[in-house]
């Protein structure tokens, strides 16, 4: 595949640090353009998942209309899984050249097991390690719940590459990276290959940012309205520490962008920042100077404000959740909500293409 660059701060960062850029989306348009910036990996989610096939209803509905009748006794939900299998494989094959280049550390395509299935660690990891055959470099988002800890340390050992999600904490972050790293040593102990797994570990910045936000308007909180916006970058930066100075192998990634900050705070450390295309046109228009800050702490004035925030402290702490509180901290449940909203919504819009309204 021969690739046109285009010059910028993202390709700048690319080529100057170990950072590397994924894009949020397994929109194949998209992907082909963050590529151009430098990206080597996407990443996706129900939400953006229903968004790609909302937005490009011309190919889609066809073929949802074509999948009902090539299984007629498939649910809506099962022919709309199919579609989100087959807009994976394709951008997949966007990303195999940059998987062979980098050995499976980059080049991977996120796919995200259904969160339907959050109850039972074996059926999401069954359903990881189905997904993670339907291409060589597919990695599978598997949440940070009580049970998701379980899966993703079951689907690891089952070789397959993982990608942590609906985690937005330092101890989600920690406890993910544990069990990825345990299932890498079962691997490891039978003889089995782990040098071309990729494993990540997202922390969902602005989805902090935003819990945060709610926190403070609940309980009437008089602070800057302005730190809150670095909660995420905060917990990422403690998160990186974290992984360095435990040896975990796994990867942070910063998802869920509010700000420039989830990638410019973040440029110089070996992990990976996944904005969605929007926000890398943004900043690769803009004449942002690239300088790793990685290790540039927030300001302690700021420090002083999100440590002031009960819920912050919990995020921002390594010991600050247990994995049984991980499931009713609220940013969890607001975004597991709305990854169930997305599927319902990708329900309806197969139900309209078969049965359509009289």
């Amino acid at each position: 595949m021969s690739i046109e660059y285009t010059p910028g701060p993202l390709l700048e960062a690319s080529r100057t640090t170990p950072t590397a850029l994924w894009n949020d989306s397994a929109d194949p348009d998209e992907l082909s353009q963050s590529i151009s910036f430098g990206g080597v990996g996407a990443t996706c989610n129900p939400t953006i998942a229903y968004t790609c096939i909302n937005q490009k209803k011309e190919r889609w509905l066809p073929r949802i209309a074509e999948l009902a009748e090539e299984m007629p006794e498939a649910s809506e939900s099962e022919i709309g899984w199919q579609v989100v299998r087959e807009l994976s494989i394709d951008a997949a094959k966007l990303l195999e050249p940059i998987f062979e280049e980098h050995k499976g550390r980059n080049g991977r395509l996120s796919m995200q097991t259904d969160p339907r299935l959050a109850r039972s660690a074996k059926a999401l990891a069954d359903q990881a390690e189905e997904f993670s055959k339907l291409a060589n470099n597919i990695i599978v988002k598997i949440p940070a719940t009580a049970t998701g800890i379980k899966a993703i340390e079951d689907a690891t050992y089952r070789g397959v590459s993982v990608n942590v999600t609906v985690s937005f904490s330092v101890p989600q972050a920690v406890t993910a990276g544990e069990a990825i790293e345990r299932g890498l040593k079962r691997r490891e102990a039978e003889g089995k290959d782990v040098a071309t797994m990729g494993p990540v570990v997202t922390i969902m910045g602005g989805r902090l940012d935003d819990w945060l936000k709610i926190v403070a308007k609940r309980d009437n909180l008089f602070i800057d309205p302005g730190h809150l916006e670095w909660g995420g970058v905060a917990a990422l930066k403690r998160a990186y520490q974290e992984f360095q100075s435990r040896g975990l192998r796994a990867r942070v990634l910063s998802a869920a962008f509010r700000n420039v900050m989830h990638w410019s705070e973040l440029v110089g450390g070996d992990l990976v920042v996944s904005p969605p295309f929007k926000w890398q046109k943004l900043i690769n228009d803009s004449d942002y100077k690239v300088e790793p800050r990685i290790e540039v702490p927030v300001a302690p004035e700021i420090m002083k404000t999100l440590m002031s925030i009960p819920d912050f402290v919990r995020a921002y702490e390594p010991d600050g959740m247990t994995p049984e509180e991980f499931d009713s901290y609220g940013a969890t449940r607001r975004t597991l909500r709305g990854f169930l909203q997305a599927d319902a919504d990708l329900d309806a819009l197969v139900r309209d293409v078969i049965m359509p309204q009289p």
